[in-house]
């Protein structure tokens, strides 16, 4: 069986841009499910598929790594922290990250009441001055949080990047001060294909401990994953994962998710697309005299429209999220799936709109 993705000649110009997740499913990962349905195997990752798949992962990461299959991305990251944060911990984070801004407290729900300290720094990612004062606070005062973890998102909700070296600082900042890593990796596939770098030197060899891999968002259907580097988390972490009731019965079909996508580079392929669409959109946009609010290192552009442009927009049946992350800025954000003519079809709405067409 053979599922292939409508030829763009064949159809209208997709006119979503609020967000990846609003994409299908890579057709790769479509035919690995079908696979994976022949036939009964034991339940609960004990199967062939998971096998490969954490091999996969192992392979990829070039680290004998553990891996654990969760529904959601925000699952990963609540489930991870929980793993490396106790109840009177703090997680340091960006005060725009996903963690705080998206996930309706379930890293505090899952810690059992671990507490975010929100650090400031451009375009979404953390300031080192910042962190080095935050992993001081009040250590040993038993009248307050002490400082535990620290999540960095990568890319981050700016779409910005950290760079290998960026990645390290950051980290050896916080282990210096007996601080673990976490890594919200919703995105990190498109980090690294704007990167030249490997999966390896953007987690462990750069000091992260835990990894949440984002799936989803870059061609999965229902499947992101937990990628833990330190083996002294591996029971901990299956206990987290099961008493979350994210211990999926049917587990072979999470894990073709993760084996397919991790197979012949496709989830590098499928991020430098949703890169390079990202790129067309931001060039088309600055050629329409569009102000182009931060660096456009993956998938997501932040640009600034007037509300008559929006209108005219949305009326002409374009998708969007406006106001975010402030006030007169578009969030628009590219995926696998979208073509050239989707993004080539904005560009003249945008243009025509503002009266630059």
């Amino acid at each position: 069986m053979s599922f292939k993705s409508p030829n763009a000649a064949d159809r209208s110009p997709d006119l979503v841009f609020a967000s990846d997740n609003s994409a299908g499913a890579a057709p790769e990962i479509i035919e690995a499910l079908a696979r994976a349905s022949a036939g009964s195997v034991s339940a609960y990752g004990a199967d062939p598929i998971s096998r490969s798949a954490t091999g996969r992962v192992r392979e990829v990461f070039d680290h004998d790594a553990d891996l654990h299959c969760v529904s959601t991305g925000s699952a990963a990251n609540a489930v991870a922290l929980a793993a490396l944060a106790d109840p009177w911990g703090s997680i340091l984070c960006h005060r725009t990250a996903h963690i705080q801004v998206d996930e309706c407290g379930a890293p505090e729900f899952f810690t059992g009441g671990a507490k975010l300290t929100l650090l400031d720094g451009d375009n979404g990612k953390i300031d080192p001055a910042e962190l080095s004062r935050a992993v001081r606070h009040r250590v040993g005062d038993v009248h307050s949080v002490q400082p535990q973890v620290l999540s960095l998102t990568q890319a981050t909700e700016w779409g910005t990047a950290y760079s290998v070296d960026e990645v390290r600082a950051l980290s050896g900042i916080a282990r210096d001060a007996g601080l673990r890593v976490h890594l919200d990796g919703a995105r990190i596939a498109n980090a690294l294909a704007a990167a030249d770098c490997s999966p390896a030197e953007m987690t462990w060899r750069a000091g992260v401990d835990i990894l949440s891999l984002g799936i989803t968002k870059n061609g999965g259907l229902t499947t992101d994953a937990i990628v833990s580097f330190d083996p002294d988390l591996r029971r901990r972490l299956g206990y987290r994962v099961k008493r979350a009731g994210q211990l999926t019965s049917k587990m072979r079909f999470s894990s073709a998710q993760v084996d397919a996508y991790l197979t012949d580079d496709l989830w590098l392929r499928n991020a430098a697309h949703a890169n390079a669409m990202a790129q067309r959109l931001a060039d088309g946009l600055r050629s329409a005299h569009v102000e182009i609010v931060a660096p456009v290192d993956t998938n997501m552009i932040f640009c600034r429209l007037e509300a008559a442009t929006v209108a005219k927009l949305r009326n002409s049946g374009f998708v969007f999220h406006y106001g975010i992350p402030e006030p007169g800025v578009a969030r628009l954000v590219t995926s696998f799936a979208t073509s050239t003519e989707s993004v080539d079809a904005l560009t003249a709405a945008v243009a025509d709109s503002s009266g630059h067409g």
